[in-house]
């Protein structure tokens, strides 16, 4: 077991990250009260059984709906009614998830199109006509909001849709609406709340109401695993779509930094922010994925991409994939919880069952080191970056930078800060430019690390196909008045290197998930996407939510 020291060592903001309006404001609520909920979270349901939704739509893939779809059993109109219904059902009343942010007014008009076009014998691409729900940070040219949860971009308009959503639209997916996330992707306050943003109030965990979802990509985790759509998008600048994977049960991928484009995504680091698939099986992610990348002549970094960006990554899945793989076991980032050890045992005898080789090493453990430079990356980006952001929206947007972000916030701190400050605004807006020695240093130093120093030097010296470790702990409750409590997890080194991560289901503790972590080196997503798929193919962890009140704690 850790020490206690090394524990609180380790719960550095970016670790701890990765697990991770009276008056004036009034009139503002209202007119956003179609899709804004209150700041204050509503009671857990009292029900001591599970709850049992309508299953018609529950764990269905792509592949199922498409010959749904196909067949005629199903229309994309009759779809998107069904999962609205389910929506109604799980999130708006029943356990009150509170993951979707936002219906797309304009959903069935664009479910009657994509019909119309299948009838007429046109298929866009491979996600026509199927429902996905995409995270409230990515840009919309529509009549739906951007407001990464936040209520000072209320009555934004961004210019264009994100790449990824024209990407998206070009695949034929009907946009359903979007999800709820921890306010500004869990940047705003160090002792945040996953889950909880000012504008859509607090998302649950679907395996147990009073535990927390992880961020920030935590209404895009909880509509897959609850079913309420057939896939959705996250974004990740460390752990934000492999932590809530995790916490939920489903499959993540956070993709190499560049191989999707972050054009029109709110963000917070330019070296380490990616958006990317959600899903509840690998092939469907893979599916997503194929979608998502390609490069963008807006997006500088997606150039680093040609050559390794591929049209369809379920080529790569292979239930056989394990055999001869060389795996290295990433020793540093276990022992922090009993039963997250069992269920790791239980993971690396499946993988050896299945033909790989494993290989121990703790030699990740240098990147802790980076936590403090990340911070510094992190600050001098987040300035840099929203206000070229902000400065797309035009004359129209309410604020124009990191500091108007601020006053507001302070102006309407009864319902954008009833829980938790913005520490890191506060410390971010104080940065210079992207030019200051201190913020080069910070980044060559997280580099050399995580990459030279890190990924790269352990997959060489042992000639491994990838890493793996558990992703994060099981979920913890959810403290509004503390903030997130998270033991452990793994998603540190990929991130920040900018490298490729996988979380699968690897089991449970009491009923809640655990995912176990592929990553390895940059553009190596077909390598894990095969070690993920044959991981899960082996062993089926995943089971569906019971939208329980509590965690099982007696056996």
């Amino acid at each position: 077991m850790a020490s206690e020291t090394n524990r609180n060592e380790r719960a550095t903001w970016s670790d701890r990250r990765t697990f991770l309006a009276a008056g004036a404001v009034g009139g503002l609520v209202a007119a956003s009260a179609a899709f804004c909920r209150p700041a204050d979270p509503r009671p857990v349901p009292s029900p001591s059984s599970a709850v049992d939704p309508p299953d018609e739509l529950s764990e269905l893939t792509i592949a199922d709906l498409q010959r749904g779809l196909e067949s005629g059993e199903f229309t994309t109109r009759s779809l998107v009614e069904k999962y609205i219904a389910r929506i109604e059902t799980l999130d708006r009343n029943g356990p009150q998830l509170a993951s979707v942010i936002e219906l797309n007014p304009d959903v069935l008009a664009l479910a009657d199109q994509l019909d119309a076009e299948r009838g007429s014998g046109s298929v866009r691409g491979p996600l026509h006509g199927i429902p996905v729900l995409i995270k409230d940070n990515l840009d919309t040219a529509d009549n739906m909001a951007t407001t990464a949860g936040s209520l000072a971009l209320v009555g934004a308009t961004p210019p264009a849709d994100a790449f990824v959503v024209r990407q998206l639209r070009a695949a034929g997916a009907v946009l359903l609406g979007k999800t709820n996330l921890s306010e500004w992707a869990n940047i705003r306050c160090t002792h945040s709340t996953s889950g909880w943003s000012g504008r859509g109030g607090l998302t649950r965990n679907p395996y147990a109401l009073d535990r927390n979802p992880c961020g920030s990509s935590s209404g895009s985790a909880v509509a897959v695993a609850a079913s309420l759509c057939a896939v959705a998008v996250g974004t990740e600048t460390d752990g934000s779509i492999v932590c809530p994977a995790s916490a939920c049960g489903i499959a993540g991928i956070k993709p190499t930094v560049g191989l999707v484009s972050r054009t029109g995504i709110i963000p917070i680091s330019q070296s380490q922010d990616t958006a990317g698939p959600m899903a509840r099986t690998v092939r469907d992610a893979a599916v997503l994925l194929s979608v998502l990348a390609g490069v963008d002549p807006e997006d500088a970094t997606t150039e680093e991409s040609r050559g390794h960006t591929h049209a369809d990554y379920t080529v790569f899945l292979d239930a056989g994939g394990l055999a001869g793989a060389r795996i290295g076991v990433a020793r540093n980032y276990f022992d922090f919880h009993d039963g997250v050890e069992a269920i790791m045992r239980t993971a690396l005898d499946a993988l050896q069952q299945a033909g790989a080789i494993l290989v121990d090493t703790a030699a990740l453990s240098i990147v802790d080191a980076s936590s403090s430079a990340e911070t510094t990356v992190l600050q001098y980006e987040l300035k840099s970056g929203l206000a070229a952001y902000l400065a797309r929206l035009g004359p129209p947007a309410p604020v124009k930078c990191l500091h108007d972000i601020i006053e507001f916030n302070e102006r309407h701190a009864a319902a954008e800060m009833p829980y938790f400050g913005q520490d890191f605004f506060l410390k971010s807006v104080a940065r210079g430019p992207l030019t200051d020695y201190a913020y080069v240093e910070a980044l060559a130093k997280c580099r050399r690390l995580t990459r030279t120093e890190g990924i790269d030097a352990v997959l060489a010296k042992h000639e491994l196909s990838a890493l793996v470790a558990p992703t994060i702990g099981p979920a913890c409750l959810t403290d509004l008045v503390n903030g997130d409590r998270w033991l452990g997890g793994s998603t540190n080194a990929a991130a920040v290197a900018g490298y490729p991560s996988i979380s699968v289901p690897a089991g449970s503790v009491h009923g809640l998930p655990v995912g176990l972590s592929f990553f390895g080196a940059a553009w190596s997503e077909p390598t894990l996407l095969k070690l993920a798929y044959a991981f899960e193919q082996a062993t089926q962890f995943r089971q569906p939510p019971q939208y329980l009140p509590q965690a099982k704690l007696t056996t």
